[in-house]
């Protein structure tokens, strides 16, 4: 596989996992495209043309130093220059994949946060009221990532001349459909058979082990989780914390996040919403491990990095 084909494939599997489906995926990107037709031909020639085809723009290919056929991935969840130098100093690194955004990707990464309104629609939250509390959220992050030194990594690639990728929320739509259809089927009664149930998968059973696994943050084991939700797992980053409330009316007993802010963390518990934080790292890890297992099924080597929990569910 080229780089090009890897991208592709990371973009696919995402959408296939999307709780939008195919089709509202593709309804996003034709509103993208109507919006793209009505611009002046001044606001044509800085437009991010990416974006009429790559539903997900904090995933981007950054540098393609060598087109060539992939053999060996060095891939991480937070690549920074050091990790580039990590991989020149290895010498036989085709590739270089990192799951967090940078450049144009972190530049983007408000973006993609539309998603949580679809996936907080789908638990029960009226659209209307999704969208207006997310707006300001997305507007929040929008001003935030705009004040940083995107280009920093990627300069640094091609400086080296390292091919460099990343795959956000494609990897993290596969993580919450992972875990959604593990809650779907096994339908844990309390918070402790829920917490039992995380731990059952190797990267939170690894995480665990260095103390970065899941933990029950609000509530107790005996608690009963009723509805479960997964929320906080893919979408760019945090929610709201105002939709708490909104998210307890619409039936909601327990939350399965990746990772909370304090103010979050305080307006779930004022809300009487249980919370599992399944943790950071072994959350990015799944997903990028359901998407790198496909890249070794094609015979690419995979070196993991940065925090990256290398589990491999390819059948030897």
């Amino acid at each position: 596989m080229r780089i090009k084909e890897i991208f592709k494939k990371a973009i696919e599997m995402g959408i296939e996992a999307d709780f939008r489906g195919r089709e509202g995926v593709m309804k996003v990107l034709e509103r993208k495209r109507k919006k793209y037709e009505k611009l002046s031909k001044k606001e044509k020639e800085i437009f991010d043309l990416e974006a009429l085809e790559n539903p997900y723009l904090d995933s981007r290919i950054y540098n393609i130093a060598e087109d060539k056929e992939i053999k060996k991935v060095l891939a991480g969840i937070h690549i920074e220059v050091e990790e580039l130098l990590v991989a020149k100093e290895l010498g036989n690194i085709d590739l270089v994949i990192s799951h967090h955004p940078i450049g144009k990707g972190l530049a983007n990464l408000a973006d993609v946060m539309e998603l949580q309104c679809d996936i907080l629609n789908y638990y029960g939250v009226p659209i209307n009221i999704a969208e207006g509390l997310m707006k300001e959220r997305i507007e929040e992050v929008a001003r935030g990532v705009h004040a940083l030194i995107h280009q920093k990594t990627v300069d640094a690639a091609k400086l080296l001349k390292i091919n460099l990728m990343n795959v956000h929320t494609p990897a993290d739509n596969l993580v919450a459909k992972f875990l959604k259809d593990l809650i779907e089927k096994e339908k844990p009664e309390r918070l402790g058979d829920l917490l039992d149930l995380l731990l059952e998968i190797p990267e939170y059973k690894e995480a665990a082990k260095i103390g970065a696994g899941p933990k029950i943050t609000v509530g107790s084991p005996e608690n009963r989780c009723g509805k479960i939700a997964l929320t906080e797992v893919t979408g760019g980053t945090e929610g709201s914390p105002k939709l708490y409330e909104k998210m307890a009316i619409a039936g909601i007993g327990t939350i399965v996040s990746m990772h909370q802010t304090e103010e979050h963390w305080k307006m779930a518990k004022e809300s009487h919403i249980n919370v599992i934080v399944a943790g950071h790292t072994p959350s990015d890890s799944l997903g990028m491990n359901l998407f790198l297992d496909e890249l070794e099924k094609r015979g690419i080597e995979i070196v993991p990095c940065s925090g990256l929990i290398r589990i491999s569910r390819v059948k030897k």
